[in-house]
C-alpha cells in the first residue's frame, strides 16, 4: 500500500498520454506524470517514488526528493503567503508546501528559512507543515552518556543560547557563554551531550568536552593550515571568535588552548600579525 509523504516502492499497472499509473492499494492507481517516466519504465517495473496530493488533492506520485518527510523536521525557505491560508514553503517538489496559518507561531516574510516540522493533516489527509512543536517531542530523559555525539538542528535563540532539536526526538540548548560565536537557525551539526536534566531536555556542547580530545586533533590542523599558508596565518589569540570559527569551526576558547599548546612545544611563533610555523625541534640523541 502506498503512505504518503513517504518514498514508496510501487508496481507499474499500465501506460496512459498522461503517464504511467502506478498500484497504490487501497488508494487505488497513483498517477505518476509523463515528465517524471524514464524511457524503459513499463507495466510490471517497481518504481522508487514520493507519493503526495496534488493542488487538486489527488493523489500522485513523484520521482523528486523533497527536503523534508513526513515526520521529519527540515529548515525551509518561505516563497510565498496568503493572509487567510498560511505561509507556502519550498520543500524541493513542483507543489509548494503549505503551512497554515493555524501552525504558525508568528508571521514569516517572503525569504526567510524557518524550520517546521512536516506531517500529515488527518482532516484533509494533506501534507503540511507546522512550527508548533510542543507535543512533538519527547520529554523522557532520554539515555545519553556524557560527551556522546549527536546530531542536532538549530531551531531558535534564547536569552541563554539556542535551542536544538537533538536527533529529531529531544529538546536541547547550546548556551551562549560556550561558544563564543553566533549560529545560524536551521543549521545542521553535530554536538556533544554535557548532561540530561531530569526533564528530559539535553545541555550540549558544539564541542567534546576532555581537552585531549578537542585540542590535540586542532593543533594538527592548525599546523596543516600553516604548511598550507607558507607557514603562516593572520590569526593568533586577539582574533574574533567569529573568524576563529570561520576558519576552523571551533571556540576561541579552544583556539586559544590549541595555540598555547603549540608555543609551548615551540612549533609556532605569535606575530603582530598573526601566527608563523616554527621549524620541528631536532631530536639529540645522547651518546653512550
Amino acid at each position: 500500500m502506498a503512505i504518503i509523504g513517504k518514498r514508496n516502492q510501487l508496481r507499474v499497472v499500465r501506460d496512459s498520454d498522461h503517464g504511467v499509473y502506478l498500484d497504490g492499494g487501497e488508494h487505488g492507481e497513483i498517477l505518476l506524470p509523463k515528465r517524471y517516466v524514464q524511457p524503459g519504465d513499463k507495466p510490471g517495473d517497481v518504481l522508487d517514488v514520493f507519493v503526495y496530493r496534488d493542488s487538486e488533492d489527488r493523489m500522485v506520485a513523484t520521482t523528486e526528493t523533497p527536503l523534508a518527510r513526513v515526520g521529519e523536521f527540515a529548515s525551509l525557505k518561505v516563497v510565498g503567503g496568503h493572509a487567510r491560508i498560511g505561509a507556502f514553503l519550498d520543500w524541493g517538489l513542483s507543489k509548494d508546501l503549505l503551512l497554515p496559518n493555524r501552525e504558525l507561531t508568528h508571521r514569516p516574510t517572503i525569504g526567510d528559512s524557518i524550520v517546521v516540522f512536516v506531517y500529515v493533516d488527518k482532516r484533509s489527509d494533506r501534507i503540511v507543515a507546522t512550527t508548533q512543536f510542543d507535543g512533538l517531542l519527547n520529554l523522557t530523559p532520554p539515555k545519553y552518556e556524557p560527551k556522546q555525539r549527536v546530531s542536532i538542528l538549530v531551531v531558535g535563540e534564547t536569552p541563554l543560547g539556542y535551542k536544538a532539536i537533538v536527533e529529531g526526538a529531544h529538546w536541547g540548548l547550546l548556551y551562549r557563554t560556550d561558544l563564543g560565536v553566533m549560529l545560524q537557525v536551521g543549521s545542521k551539526m553535530d554536538a556533544y551531550v554535557r548532561v540530561v536534566r531530569p526533564d528530559g531536555k539535553i545541555d550540549l556542547s558544539i564541542e567534546l568536552a576532555h581537552y585531549q580530545e578537542r585540542v590535540a586533533p586542532l593543533t594538527e590542523k592548525i599546523l596543516e593550515a600553516l604548511k598550507a599558508n607558507g607557514g603562516k596565518l593572520p590569526l593568533n589569540d586577539r582574533s574574533s571568535p567569529g573568524e576563529v570559527f570561520t576558519r576552523f569551526g571551533t571556540s576561541k576558547k579552544a583556539f586559544k588552548q590549541a595555540l598555547g599548546a603549540l608555543y609551548k612545544s615551540r612549533r609556532i611563533a605569535m606575530t603582530e600579525d598573526g601566527i608563523e610555523l616554527l621549524p620541528e625541534p631536532k631530536v639529540v640523541r645522547k651518546g653512550r
